[in-house]
């Protein structure tokens, strides 16, 4: 997560919980020693320590682990099987598909499982909504002219069919800003529950109907076996034709290859993509100047944003850890997220 000495500087962000899975087990941890692992980073240190967490080593007492690293799966599947009686595991990010192995195995283990999810909303909410803009306002095009050209061409997002497929923190958060412009959302989800903000919710079972009338689509879902290349060719051609297309989840929810082709016919008028398949996106790939399109780093939350939301994210779960009040992101081992 960081290299920093000092503790996390205070939040500009707030997290932004959606609505847990109705299905998830009630939680039932065994409080004690936590460790911080396989980095003891400072701000995360003391963000369980000033909850009254104790932070240790690893050791036969340890019953809570903060996971620090972006990947390593199987070493943390290793520490769990030498170390039996954890019974809280944190993760680090939203989108835990670096795990989905490690969590597919976990099913009947018993832990709690946590993930940052929520926890960055907004930051990529407020990346996810500059890129919409930029895209309707064609600035691609824009950036790069040398030249006066009064052509008419661009579009607003007031009063948009929306079609925003996710409904996790960051969808809640991505409806919260598109109040102001008045826009029809429409939410595509795992269960068709209302989401506050939406027009109306529906499955995924409905995904291509809903698109033949959005303007713009925000990709905000969790990556899972079920859900990759959720959006290709055929949903893509379903779309109006000039349609904006917005990912700041997962580049494997996105066909590329589809994509390319749909920019490039001018049957999507544009993408805004903050994750790509594959990534990171080499040099020279098409996706970097394909028509109006933007791609950004995957840096919708930046090193300094996620570090306090982290830090925040695990002292409110070290709370609940030690008996006061509810575990925040819970991970739905059935569904993989």
């Amino acid at each position: 997560m960081t290299d920093a000495a000092e503790p996390a500087p205070r939040p500009r962000h707030r997290p932004v919980v959606a609505d847990e899975p109705g299905d998830i087990e009630p939680a039932s941890v065994t409080p004690g020693p936590i460790a911080v692992v396989p980095t003891a980073e400072p701000p995360l240190v003391a963000a369980v320590q000033r909850e009254g967490g104790t932070v240790a080593p690893l050791s036969a007492s340890t019953r809570g682990i903060v996971w620090t690293a972006a990947s390593g799966a199987d070493s943390l599947g290793r520490l769990l099987h030498d170390h039996p009686h954890v019974s809280w595991v944190q993760l680090p990010w939203a989108g835990v598909d670096a795990f989905a192995d490690l969590l597919a195995s976990a099913r009947d283990d018993g832990r709690v499982w946590t993930s940052a999810k929520g926890a960055y909303a907004q930051p990529v909410a407020e990346h996810a909504l500059m890129l919409a803009l930029s895209l309707a306002r064609v600035l691609p095009r824009r950036v790069a002219a040398h030249t006066w050209e009064a052509d008419e061409v661009g579009r607003t997002l007031y009063g948009a069919e929306v079609v925003i497929v996710g409904a996790g923190g960051i969808a809640v958060e991505v409806l919260r800003l598109l109040e102001p412009f008045g826009v029809h959302a429409t939410v595509v989800r795992r269960r068709a529950m209302p989401v506050a903000g939406a027009s109306r919710t529906v499955t995924v079972a409905e995904l291509g109907s809903v698109l033949a009338s959005a303007e713009v689509l925000f990709v905000a879902a969790a990556l899972t076996r079920g859900s990759r290349g959720l959006i290709g060719r055929a949903e893509l051609e379903r779309m109006p034709r000039g349609a904006l297309l917005v990912n700041v989840a997962r580049g494997g929810l996105v066909d590329s290859e589809a994509l390319l082709d749909a920019l490039e016919t001018g049957r999507i008028g544009g993408a805004g993509l903050d994750v790509t398949d594959p990534e990171p996106l080499p040099d020279g790939h098409p996706l970097w100047t394909a028509p109006n399109c933007i791609v950004t780093p995957h840096v919708a939350d930046t090193h300094a944003m996620t570090v306090p939301l982290y830090a925040e994210r695990i002292a409110r779960n070290t709370r609940a850890f030690l008996g006061d009040g509810r575990f925040e992101g819970r991970i739905d081992l059935a569904a993989g997220y």
